[in-house]
């Protein structure tokens, strides 16, 4: 399974020094909680994402508050891919079994 989308990056309230993220699209989120993957900690999925030409190996979790799945987008993607705080980015997620 291979999920590509365009969406906005943001920051988490809680944690404003360090954590920003992607929401994964509601159509895309549900395409994720209906695979049959081992439960993982907090309902996350492991996935492969690809931000530009830099590729990573990270988690996807669920999330109340923003209606579908979100995926950590780290300091070095985002200095890498020369990503604005708040910038617009193609992202390409492909779970991970």
């Amino acid at each position: 399974m291979r999920l590509e989308f365009t969406a906005p990056l943001w920051q988490w309230s809680a944690r404003r020094e360090a954590w920003w993220f992607v929401t994964v699209p509601p159509e895309l989120s549900d395409e994720l909680a209906e695979l049959p993957l081992p439960p993982r900690g907090f309902g996350s999925i492991k996935v492969t994402a690809t931000i530009g030409g830099t590729r990573w190996s990270t988690s996807v979790f669920p999330s109340d508050e923003q209606g579908g799945y979100v995926l950590p987008v780290k300091r070095a993607v985002r200095a890498a891919e020369q990503i604005p705080d708040g910038g617009t980015v193609g992202v390409v997620l492909e779970p991970v079994r």
